[in-house]
Parts: C-alpha cells; sequence; structure tokens
C-alpha cells in the first residue's frame, strides 16, 4: 500500500515537472537574444525558438563590389545568434534536469 501511494506521488511530481518545463518551453518563444558580427555592422535577434525576428544591415556594410564579405557577416550574426539561443535554451531547461543534456527534450 505504501509503495502505491509513494508511486502516485512520484506521478504527480513528474506530471508538474512537464507542466513546469512546457511553460517555460513556451516562454522561451517570447525572450529575444542578439548575435552581431563586424563591430555590430550587422545584428541578429532569434527568440528562444530559433526563429530570427529581426535582421539590422548598417548600410556602410554595403558594398555592391563585395556582397560576399557582406554574406559572411550575415551568416556570423546568424550563427553568434543561434549560439546565443542555444545557450539561453540550455540555463532554462537545466532547471529542470540538473543540467543534464536529455536528447529530444528541448
Amino acid at each position: 500500500m505504501k509503495n502505491m501511494q509513494q508511486m502516485q506521488q512520484m506521478m504527480k511530481q513528474v506530471k508538474k515537472m512537464q507542466e513546469d518545463m512546457q511553460k517555460a518551453q513556451e516562454g522561451l518563444k517570447e525572450r529575444i537574444v542578439e548575435g552581431s558580427a563586424g563591430g555590430g555592422a550587422i545584428t541578429v535577434k532569434i527568440d528562444g525558438h530559433k526563429q530570427i525576428k529581426d535582421i539590422v544591415i548598417k548600410p556602410e556594410v554595403v558594398d555592391p563590389e563585395d556582397v560576399e564579405m557582406l554574406q559572411d557577416l550575415v551568416l556570423t550574426a546568424v550563427n553568434d545568434a543561434l549560439r546565443k539561443a542555444d545557450e539561453m535554451v540550455g540555463k532554462e531547461m537545466g532547471k529542470f534536469t540538473g543540467g543534464m543534456n536529455i536528447p529530444g527534450l528541448f
């Protein structure tokens, strides 16, 4: 009988943790990080669901003679923003997993 009560209590705790994790994941949609390149010449804003929200390119880095440099800067800024988003998500979800990286969880 006691084992059954412990099992029920544990299941309640697991359900609450799942609900809390779901709320935290939904909240990540509202959290924005910013990546940049070229000393801020290009900035990219991305949310915790890895959706790009904004890209700003300062006019002085737009050189029709050097499109490749502009492409590299955009790529660098996007990758910087993605890395920061991963860090933010890992930190937020780490509260639930004790820092363990559980594949497929988030």
